[in-house]
């Protein structure tokens, strides 16, 4: 076989050569759209250190139908823990802390579930998911907006939160830690988080758009507002602007500037036209892309896969053998996507002003095969199909315990509600309210006024709670103990829908009566 042939077969096999079409690209966005009812999307593209797309599609707001463009500004949500992990990078470049300095070092009263966890708990431990705490733990202190925690609340109530899990032996997901770590930020530095954010990393890239929060946008005319279906309706909802999140999941950037972001990643913490410059070393960088905390292996549908892991800051895994640095972001009515391949130089950014997951994967997915070189099924019809069935089940559950309620209601059950009523306490959120007000039950929290809504006896000691908010899509059971006493004085809470967003974390709530 000839030099030449095998020169041709190498780029074949790897996709060297391959690139998605912006036709193409066109095509697969504006599918999308209409599957997954997104009103807005703007998608990047970048290689070899260069922009090839940055582009958007359709509208910013349903109602004002302005257009989206690549200066259009979306909430990027958890894409943002990747800045928080650069912040600390450029600290442990400058000696100001090392990754396994403890927090203690930095947050005297920092404190987990026992003495042993708190005394060990590292910078590093902040920032991979593996502190034995569930699932978006604690998540009901800086979610749905309107409440009143602040960061200090977290770092004082955190350690009431019970793991589910030893110390660093399992992967869950969370948001407090990285609240927590945008903490340690500003106690080293003496600035604010969004100050460090914009002046050590915005700035120096020239990401000039985009800012370190909502309320920090110089101009927000072309920015987009979050959307979410309700009864199969899209309608635009308030968007989320308390700063306790910001760095979990604070910025806003449009795809041209974070393209530039990618960029500097790709290049190993480098930037500038000759990359003279570097954000941070060479050596932080391979930290943040080493693998910290081991997951299970699961599928990656349609891909073949053979390890994945959380670095810091970054979500890792190979994709038919090349390694992906991803990470997506979600808040109310806004879902984004950042994936990286290095080895291909190759960067793709997909944000979408709807909560839709689906729709950033059928994307993404499809500009990856374009240039992996693969032909799978098409994205835009499998994630679809995966969608309604998962969305069909979560109906059957819901419509279950809605029906159950109604047919209660029909048969006037007699529920005595002073059994109930009264104001309970839960270690980290603080107190509710159970009310009867004209023979109807209500839940109201007292730190996040917008958690309210009306409850509905369901069975036994079962009842269910229909928040006012109806764009939540987390309706939950109240479980009372089954008791025979006269006053009840304890109950926790569970959401009814296994869509439910993990950061509703009713589970974590054991509520005592004051």
């Amino acid at each position: 076989m000839n030099n030449k042939l095998l020169i041709s077969i190498f780029f074949i096999n790897f996709g060297l050569f391959a690139q998605i079409s912006e036709s193409n690209l066109d095509d697969v966005v504006t599918r999308t759209m209409k599957t997954f009812n997104v009103p807005g999307i703007a998608v990047a593209i970048v290689k070899d250190g260069k922009i090839i797309i940055s582009k958007g599609y359709g509208v910013t707001n349903i109602k004002t139908q302005q257009k989206v463009d690549g200066n259009t500004l979306f909430g990027i949500a958890s894409n943002s823990k990747a800045f928080t992990t650069a912040a600390l990078g450029i600290l442990v470049d400058e000696g100001k802390l090392n990754w396994d300095d403890k927090v203690t070092k930095y947050i005297p009263e920092f404190k987990m579930y026992n003495d042993y966890v708190t005394n060990e708990f590292t910078i590093r431990d902040l920032l991979t998911h593996r502190s034995g705490l569930g699932l978006g733990a604690g998540d009901l202190m800086i979610w749905p907006d309107g409440h009143n925690f602040t960061p200090k609340d977290i770092i004082k109530n955190i350690h009431y939160l019970k793991p589910v899990a030893p110390f660093r032996s399992k992967y869950d997901y969370d948001n407090l830690l990285y609240v927590i770590a945008g903490e340690v930020i500003e106690r080293i530095s003496g600035t604010t988080w969004c100050d460090f954010i914009e002046a050590r990393i915005m700035k120096p890239l020239m990401m000039n758009h985009s800012a370190a929060s909502f309320s920090r946008l110089k101009d927000t005319t072309n920015t987009i507002v979050p959307h979410v279906p309700v009864d199969g309706k899209l309608q635009v909802i308030k968007r989320y602007t308390n700063h306790i999140f910001d760095a979990a999941a604070g910025i806003y950037a449009s795809t041209n500037d974070l393209s530039l972001w990618v960029i500097m990643q790709l290049q190993n913490g480098k930037y500038g036209t000759e990359k003279q410059n570097h954000l941070f070393t060479e050596q932080v960088h391979a930290e943040m892309w080493k693998s910290q905390t081991i997951l299970p292996l699961g599928v990656i549908k349609p891909y073949s896969t053979n390890f994945k892991s959380y670095g810091l800051g970054w979500q890792l895994t190979d994709i038919n053998g090349h390694l992906q640095v991803s990470h997506t972001g979600g808040l109310d009515g806004i879902v984004t996507q950042t994936i990286l391949f290095p080895e291909m130089q190759l960067g793709i950014i997909v944000l979408t002003n709807q909560q839709s997951g689906s729709a950033f994967n059928a994307i993404s997915n499809t500009i990856k095969d374009s240039y992996l070189g693969l032909k799978n099924p098409d994205h835009v019809i499998t994630l679809s199909s995966d969608r309604k069935q998962k969305e069909d089940n979560a109906d059957k559950i819901t419509n279950e315990v809605w029906e159950t309620v109604a047919r209660n209601g029909n048969e006037k059950k007699l529920v005595n509600l002073k059994k109930y009523t009264g104001t309970y306490n839960d270690n980290w959120f603080g107190e509710i309210i159970l009310s009867e007000i004209k023979g109807k039950f209500y839940f109201a929290s007292k730190r996040s006024k917008r958690l309210a809504g009306e409850v509905f006896f369901y069975k036994n000691e079962t009842f269910a709670v229909k928040w006012n908010n109806r764009s939540y899509g987390a309706d939950a059971f109240l479980f009372f103990d089954d008791n025979k006493t006269e006053i009840k004085n304890h109950f926790t809470m569970k959401a009814i829908s296994p869509l439910t967003d993990f950061s509703y974390d009713f589970q974590d709530l054991d509520f005592n009566r004051n």
